[in-house]
């Protein structure tokens, strides 16, 4: 997966993904973190990668993001339990 920081400031960050899929995941997750006051992502065309846009307050925005990547992971992992469990 290609990512690409447009940019990168203590409370505020844009990034360029080439994955729609990861990128609306990611929107979920940040909005459930109490510190995020803004997550969107913008595509100009159909044809363009979408941007990720985050704001916060009161955690860095990176900080923020690897927490929302490591609650898609933990909620992963937990979910491959559970299939596994079925067979």
């Amino acid at each position: 997966m290609e990512i690409k920081i447009l940019k990168d400031e203590k409370n505020e960050i844009e990034v360029e993904f080439d994955n729609l899929t990861i990128v609306e995941i990611l929107r979920v997750y940040l909005n459930k973190d109490s510190s995020v006051k803004f997550a969107a992502w913008k595509r100009e065309h159909p044809t363009k990668n979408p941007i990720l846009k985050v704001k916060t307050e009161g955690k860095a925005a990176k900080k923020v993001i690897n927490d929302a990547i490591a609650g898609i992971d933990k909620e992963l992992d937990s979910f491959e339990k559970d299939f596994a469990k079925l067979k």
